[in-house]
């Protein structure tokens, strides 16, 4: 590929790291897996990078790109629900890096969105980067409709595993 493509990905890419590494950490547990599914993203969008066409915003079809890796190499089994949660599920739109002060809360949010199905912990993961119902069914492939009631969903979900003693 040519040098003006690796420069055009490069400049899209970079800015939209942060996203990546978002991804990672709600699909995989341990440093690890987050580097090893980090780099398949990484190479899956370069790959696939001739082929965007510019039609919908880079990063709405970065997210759709690194959702689907992340989906298909990361499918784990569901793991015993957490104990003693105290986070209130209307925190989570702040950003983890909010929770910085308190990692112990940030390290339990993130345990209870590992036990969420694959779909439910992208629509949380966008709806903490607060991607409009629009853009959440195109990443999707579901109408707005369907990504509002799916994402309810996903909320009272997290909420009771957040919950549950």
């Amino acid at each position: 590929m040519s040098t003006e493509l690796e420069k055009t990905f490069v400049d899209f890419f970079k800015p939209n790291q942060r996203l990546i590494h978002k991804i990672c950490r709600i699909y995989t547990d341990n440093a690890e897996d987050h580097e090893d599914l980090f780099q398949e993203i990484t190479v899956q969008l370069w790959r696939s990078f001739p082929g965007f066409k510019g039609e919908a915003k880079f990063s709405t079809w970065m997210y759709k790109v690194a959702l689907n890796t992340a989906m298909t190499l990361f499918r784990k089994p569901q793991k015993k629900q957490i104990q003693h949660a105290d986070i209130d599920v209307s925190t989570l739109k702040m950003e983890y890096e909010a929770y910085e002060d308190d990692e112990h809360k940030l390290k339990r949010m993130y345990k209870a969105i590992h036990e969420l199905s694959d779909v439910e912990k992208a629509l949380i993961m966008m709806y903490l980067e607060d991607k409009p119902y629009r853009e959440i069914g195109e990443i999707l492939g579901i109408t707005e409709g369907n990504a509002r009631v799916k994402m309810n969903r996903a909320k009272n979900n997290l909420k009771t595993k957040i919950n549950t003693k």
